[in-house]
């Protein structure tokens, strides 16, 4: 057993997140089934994960930086690292606004993690997160986090007594929100997200404590709570809160008011159908959209007060110039529009309810025999994979994408067979742990070890779905292994390299991963690059350009390979906002 923390320092964060997100993985599939709002789309439990785990892989980031030091990382940067990482990973409204919890805590215990703070820290959270809401409704996870809050005051100097109310604050007022509102009362469930934010504190508790707390709502007796259903004007007590059946209830056998009969993964009530209740709208808005924007806080303002026009469900987070976006409306180009007009809006997600389990009860499509799910550096790539038919997850400059989101990709490809192309040497263990998750969901995924975004072209492009999986996946392989891999990067500082000792500002040409030319510009260094990997031969130069690279390198590029190479042919694509400013293959 790890030695109990006196206050919540860098560890006892690290432990924290580590447990929080064993916790949601255990429960993700009770919460998602009890999801039904604000809108009914099963995925409650899941955001909450995927908003967890970029969090603990940023934690886990500062701590592999401190590998070689003496001492822990300060706790300032354990807590700063979590906050920042359940930014960029927010999903959903549910992970959005946990992401706006983690950093209301982290604002506070940057400066301590004993009782004091933590109480501190738990208010402040609770405040942060009803400021961020455009239109707080009791009875949700807002309602949770307050109450945990409340629960946790006092003057008592002991930490785990802190966290041990902060708990059972959050358990008995997850119970009493089916009573709040009426749309949870009616599924006979409680709120999800606040579900997931006391599964959050209960990882609380067990890293303070040592010992894993007693899951579930709690009620006065101290049983599981009971929330009746009502069933055509009547009602059956018998769903407990949480959403699971208890003996003598089957699933579908309670087709309650507004909802579909039938069941949903992990228990309970399906609740995919139309709530026709004022707390939910009715139909609602047909797009959820997601995203990060770099913008001040006046533009900010103005952009909430736009998209509090547009839609519902607005939730805004962050700070300092980094914000995480989230809004349902019906015009998803207005919404992004009006981030275009606030700042820099990207990794943007829209999701259509009615065809992505939203408002409409959904007719699942059958799965398609196989797929190909990629992760490329770019939008520009993402564009050209999609063409090909390829699911894409887009790894944006220090922000590579956590398992999970690879696991979401796999299950959004909807496929019985997928061959899944990381495209990062980096992301070998992440796709491996992605691949193996899915495979225990029923699906046959290949990792075909791509190491470099035009290693990963090579292998589409010979991609053919109608021949066998092993046929396919070897020739996918093979592809990718022929193609040779360069890319261009900025020196940051001095260094030595494999080529010498470069200086800040230089241009580095990587070859197969390891530095093989220092140059001073970007035109010099990619040709000599170039007639480095063709000295060893080769009949197709593949360059990807960034965002800032003008056409004219391209053009002089490929005059350059046809001049030295007549039977090279050379193809040029835009990768849009990457980390290097060119990337290069060679097959």
């Amino acid at each position: 057993m790890p030695q109990l923390p006196d206050d919540l320092d860098a560890v006892a964060v690290r432990r924290w997140c580590s447990l929080a997100l064993e916790a949601l993985g255990r429960e993700r599939a009770e919460i998602d089934a009890i999801n039904v709002y604000p809108i009914a789309d099963g995925d409650t439990g899941t955001n909450l994960y995927l908003t967890v785990e970029s969090a603990a892989a940023a934690v886990e980031a500062v701590f592999a930086a401190h590998e070689t030091g003496a001492t822990a990382p300060a706790t300032a940067d354990a807590v700063r690292a979590m906050a920042h990482g359940a930014l960029i990973g927010a999903r959903g409204n549910s992970g959005t606004i946990l992401a706006q919890l983690l950093r209301g805590m982290a604002g506070v215990l940057a400066d301590g993690g004993d009782a004091a703070h933590l109480r501190l820290a738990l208010t402040s959270a609770a405040d942060a997160a009803r400021q961020a809401v455009a239109h707080p409704v009791e009875g949700t996870v807002l309602t949770v986090a307050a109450e945990a809050a409340q629960a946790a005051r006092g003057e008592d100097p002991d930490l785990r007594t802190v966290v041990t109310a902060a708990y059972e604050g959050a358990r008995a007022a997850l119970a009493r929100t089916p009573e709040q509102l009426a749309v949870l009362g009616r599924a006979g469930v409680v709120d999800a997200g606040g579900r997931g934010l006391v599964a959050v504190l209960g990882a609380l508790v067990e890293t303070v404590t040592g010992q894993a707390p007693v899951r579930g709502p709690r009620t006065a007796s101290g049983n599981a709570a009971k929330t009746p259903v009502t069933v055509d004007g009547g009602s059956v007590v018998g769903l407990p809160v949480g959403g699971t059946p208890v003996e003598g209830v089957t699933e579908g056998s309670l087709p309650a008011a507004g909802l579909p009969a039938g069941g949903l993964p992990g228990g309970g009530l399906s609740a995919e159908g139309p709530l026709d209740c004022p707390e939910d709208g009715g139909a609602g808005p047909a797009f959820e959209v997601i995203y990060l924007l770099e913008a001040g806080d006046e533009q900010v303002a103005r952009l909430r007060t736009r998209l509090d026009a547009l839609g519902d469900s607005l939730v805004v987070v962050g700070g300092d110039g980094l914000w995480h976006v989230h809004v349902h409306v019906d015009d998803a180009g207005a919404a992004v529009e009006a981030g275009v007009e606030a700042g820099r809006p990207y990794r943007i997600r829209i999701t259509h309810f009615a065809t992505e389990s939203g408002h409409d009860v959904r007719v699942q499509a059958e799965p398609a025999q196989r797929a190909v799910v990629v992760v490329v550096p770019g939008d520009g790539l993402a564009g050209l994979c999609t063409e090909a038919g390829a699911t894409t997850v887009i790894a944006r400059p220090g922000e590579p994408p956590a398992s999970g989101e690879l696991v979401d990709a796999i299950r959004r490809a909807h496929a019985r067979e997928v061959v899944l192309l990381p495209n990062d040497a980096a992301l070998r263990h992440t796709a491996a742990a992605a691949a193996e998750q899915a495979r225990t969901e029923g699906v046959r995924v290949a990792l075909v070890p791509t190491r470099a975004a035009v290693q990963g072209i090579a292998a589409l492009a010979v991609h053919e779905p109608d021949r066998g999986f092993d046929e396919d996946v070897v020739a996918m392989t093979a592809a990718a292994g022929a193609t040779r891999y360069a890319e261009l990067a900025v020196a940051e500082r001095q260094s030595w390299t494999m080529a010498g000792i470069c200086q800040a500002g230089d241009i580095l040409g990587l070859i197969d991963g390891d530095v093989a030319v220092i140059g001073s510009d970007v035109p010099h260094t990619a040709r000599t690059v170039l007639d480095r990997m063709l000295a060893a031969g080769g009949e197709l130069v593949t360059l990807v350009l960034g965002e800032d690279v003008p056409d004219s390198l391209a053009d002089a590029l490929e005059e350059h390979v046809r001049e030295g190479h007549l039977a090279v042919d050379t193809v040029v694509y835009r990768g849009g906002h990457q980390r290097a400013p060119l990337l290069i293959g060679v097959e």
